[in-house]
C-alpha cells in the first residue's frame, strides 16, 4: 500500500480509537504480577470499575474478549439441560445463543427482525407461563453491535418479576458499557456481560462479568464444567490484588488510565455526548434520502447506527469507497444485513469534529455510490453539533 497522509478514521462500532494517553499508559514497563507495585494497581482498578458498570461490586476480569465474557457468565450460573430464554435482537445475540446450545443448555429462542429489542410483555408471558420455574435465565443484549438496537434492560427485571419468576437476569453490554446509561445494581440486573474495546477506549483483551448476590450464589451450585471461567479463584485471588494465572498487567495500566478519563469527563457528561453524536448521525442518514435500521425511536442505540442503503444498492461498496478514497472504515453488515447495512460507530474516544470529519467522507463515499440524496446530511448533523 502506498502511503496515506493524515490519520485513518476507524469509525466501526469497536475496537474503537485508543487516546493517546491510554497509548501511553499501556507502554509503561511491564512489571511483576506477583509484587506488591502490581497488588496496588489492581487493587486501584477493581475499585475504579465496578461504578461503571453501576455496580457496587465485584467485578471479575478476565483475559479475553466479550465472547469469554459471555462464557463466563453461563457456566458460572447454570448447569447442563438448564432451560434459559433469549432473544433474537441481532447478531450477537444469535451468536450468543449458539454459545449456550453449544454448552448443553436448552435454549427457548423468541425470534425477531432484527430491527427492534426485546419486548418486555414477551418476557412477562413466557416467564409467567413457566409455573414449574424450569426457566432458570433470561439472556438480554443491551445495545445490539450488529443493528444498533437497545433494548430496555429495566423494564425487562420489571417484566421478570411482575411474573414471580426467579430467574436470572444476564445481560451483554459490550458496545453500552461507558457510552450509554446502564445501572447493573439498580436494574436488579445478575451478571452484565461486556469487555474493553469499545467505550472503555482499549485494545481487545479483557472481558469483564459484574455479579449480583444471587449470580454468586448461583455459582455454587452451578454444573456447567468451568475452569479458567470460574470466578471463585478469581474473587480469592482478587482481594490481595492478584490473579490466580498471569493477567494482562499492561492492559490494566490502560483500564485505570480509561477509567481515570471517565471520571475526569463525568460518567452523565460521556453519555450525553454519546447521544448528542448519535442524533447528529441520524438526521445525517436522514438527510441522505437513507433509513436508520432501529424502527423505534425509543430504541435507538448512542453508540451505533447501522444504516439501511436499500435495494439494488450493495453496502459494502460504500464502505469499500470509504476506505479507498477517504480512508474512513465502516462497519460491515452482519449476518442476514451482509451487504444490506453499513454501521457508523460513535462511541468511545469520539469528539464533534471527529464525527464531522467522518460524516463528511459518509456523504462524499455515497455520492460516489449514487446512492441516496447525496448532499445535505453534513448540514443536518452540524447544525445539530453547533446546538450544543
Amino acid at each position: 500500500m502506498s502511503h496515506r497522509s493524515g490519520r485513518h478514521f476507524l469509525q466501526i462500532p469497536g475496537p474503537t480509537n485508543v487516546p493517546d494517553r491510554v497509548l501511553r499508559a499501556l507502554a509503561a514497563p511491564t512489571i511483576d504480577h506477583r509484587g506488591p507495585e502490581f497488588a496496588a494497581l489492581a487493587g486501584e482498578v477493581l475499585t475504579r470499575l465496578p461504578p461503571v458498570f453501576g455496580a457496587a461490586g465485584p467485578v471479575v476480569v478476565f483475559p479475553s474478549s466479550g465472547t469469554g465474557a459471555w462464557e463466563a457468565a453461563l457456566v458460572n450460573t447454570l448447569s447442563p439441560a438448564d432451560r434459559v430464554l433469549a432473544f433474537e435482537t441481532g447478531h450477537f445475540a444469535t451468536l450468543w445463543c449458539q454459545m449456550a446450545r453449544a454448552l448443553g443448555l436448552d435454549v427457548d429462542l423468541v425470534p425477531g427482525t432484527w430491527r427492534r429489542g426485546v419486548d418486555p410483555a414477551v418476557v412477562h408471558e413466557r416467564l409467567a407461563a413457566d409455573r414449574a420455574h424450569a426457566t432458570k435465565a433470561v439472556m438480554v443484549v443491551h445495545n445490539e453491535t450488529s443493528t444498533g438496537v437497545t433494548s430496555n434492560v429495566q423494564a425487562i427485571r420489571q417484566a421478570i418479576d411482575a411474573a414471580g419468576h426467579p430467574a436470572l437476569l444476564l445481560v451483554d453490554t459490550v458496545s453500552s458499557l461507558a457510552s450509554m446509561d446502564y445501572r447493573h445494581d439498580e436494574w436488579g440486573v445478575d451478571v452484565t456481560v461486556s469487555c474493553s474495546q469499545k467505550g472503555l477506549m482499549l485494545p481487545p483483551g479483557l472481558g469483564f462479568n459484574a455479579i449480583s448476590e444471587r449470580a454468586l450464589a448461583a455459582s455454587s451450585s452451578a454444573g456447567l464444567p468451568r475452569s479458567y471461567w470460574d470466578w471463585g479463584p478469581i474473587l480469592a485471588a482478587n482481594a490481595d490484588g492478584f490473579f490466580p494465572y498471569t493477567p494482562p498487567t499492561n492492559l490494566l495500566y490502560g483500564l485505570r488510565e480509561a477509567l481515570a478519563m471517565l471520571a475526569e469527563e463525568g460518567l452523565e457528561n460521556v453519555f450525553a455526548r454519546h447521544r448528542r453524536h448519535a442524533e447528529a448521525t441520524r438526521l445525517a442518514v436522514r438527510a441522505w434520502g437513507l433509513e436508520v435500521l432501529c424502527e423505534d425511536p425509543a430504541e435507538y442505540s448512542s453508540s451505533l447506527t447501522a444504516v439501511l442503503v436499500g435495494e439494488p444498492h450493495d453496502a459494502d461498496e460504500v464502505r469499500r469507497i470509504a476506505l479507498d478514497r477517504f480512508d474512513l472504515s465502516l462497519g460491515v453488515g452482519l449476518g442476514r444485513l451482509t451487504g444490506r447495512v453499513f454501521r457508523i460507530g460513535h462511541l468511545g474516544a469520539l469528539n464533534d469534529l471527529m464525527l464531522a470529519g467522518a460524516l463528511s467522507g459518509v456523504e462524499m463515499s455515497l455520492a460516489l455510490a449514487g446512492i441516496g440524496a447525496g448532499q445535505g446530511g453534513i448540514d443536518a448533523a452540524l447544525e445539530r453539533l453547533r446546538s450544543g
